[in-house]
């Protein structure tokens, strides 16, 4: 025998009122317009308007995210991997996401955040960004946190006229035009190549790898040793803490030696280090390292920036190191 409720919400339409019946009790009732249910677990329900599909995806037992316009059951709209003890989950769809991107993703996302915070546990005050570019690496350091003084330096004018864009606003954001390396010169950069530029030839596995490198074309620049700009940079801190950062497809360690016996007042750096050379000249990952560890600096953080597609095997890592006497007490 029928409640005097079902009878109610039996009536309705009649009557020009919509009825979402969710059950126990329960019902949505609307003048205009068709509402859709969605099972959010036993605990609740979504009730969405008009016909948009929507997906909803548990993370934890008070946490839900709702996905709109995908045509997964909700069960399956994104897979939810919980990232330790952290209270961090990673959320991704599966059939979206390659091995191989997903992986470089995930390095880029967890160098910044190491990065960061390595920043804040040094007391780091002023960032050293060599090979700039168009500011990129500003800018992410500035969304992650940090709020010290950053010294960029873009030799190339494409590249430096958005660097100083990107800068204009951040009265502790630097930018200089010019390069660093070991000796004080004008040299002739190969430009071009976009994020790639180099004061070094493309190798002919670099070649090989990127079509870019078969247009050559070369730029007047100049080059200036680090350690004849610090105290410029430096002026105006109280206990500078420098960190140093090198991104110069190649060139780090001729950057890193135009420091001079500077370098130890650096409490950490970063270089782009290469198992596979894109640039002739280029020193291999182990030169590099074992040239860094010899100035104190010890490894805290490897993260690969691109990686064969046929083979796996990293071409570049982003590698991060401090000064264990460095850390603050």
């Amino acid at each position: 025998m029928q409640t005097l409720y079902r009878r109610l919400l039996s009536v309705l339409p009649r009557l020009g009122v919509q009825v979402l019946d969710l059950g126990s009790g329960t019902a949505v009732l609307s003048r205009r317009g068709k509402r859709n249910r969605v099972p959010v677990g036993r605990e609740a329900d979504l009730v969405t308007r008009g016909g948009s599909r929507f997906a909803v995806t548990r993370v934890r037992p008070d946490t839900w995210v709702v996905a709109r316009g995908r045509g997964d059951p909700p069960s399956e709209a994104w897979t939810n991997v919980r990232l330790g003890d952290t209270g961090a989950h990673l959320l991704f769809d599966a059939k979206a996401s390659d091995e191989r991107s997903l992986q470089l993703a995930a390095a880029t996302y967890l160098c910044g955040h190491h990065v960061a915070g390595l920043l804040e546990k040094y007391e780091v005050n002023c960032v050293f960004d060599v090979g700039a570019n168009a500011g990129q690496y500003g800018r992410r350091l500035r969304g992650l946190g940090y709020t010290g003084r950053i010294v960029s330096f873009e030799p190339t004018e494409e590249a430096f006229a958005k660097l100083e864009k990107a800068a204009e606003d951040d009265p502790e954001w630097w930018v200089f035009p010019f390069a660093l390396g070991r000796e004080e010169a004008t040299r002739s950069m190969h430009v071009g190549w976009a994020t790639m530029n180099s004061l070094l030839p493309a190798s002919d596995y670099g070649k090989d790898r990127y079509r870019r490198f078969a247009k050559d074309r070369t730029e007047e620049i100049e080059v200036r040793r680090l350690d004849s700009v610090m105290d410029k940079a430096l002026a105006g801190l109280a206990g500078p803490r420098p960190y140093l950062k090198m991104d110069t497809q190649g060139y780090d360690l001729e950057v890193f030696a135009g420091a001079g016996e500077r370098i130890e007042e650096f409490v950490g750096m970063q270089s782009e280090v290469a198992p596979l050379r894109l640039y002739e000249g280029s020193p291999g990952m182990s030169e590099a390292i074992a040239t860094y560890e010899k100035s104190g600096f010890g490894i805290t953080g490897m993260y690969p920036v691109t990686r064969e597609d046929t083979t796996g095997r990293v071409v570049e890592f982003d590698c991060v190191m401090m000064r264990a006497d460095a850390a603050p007490r």
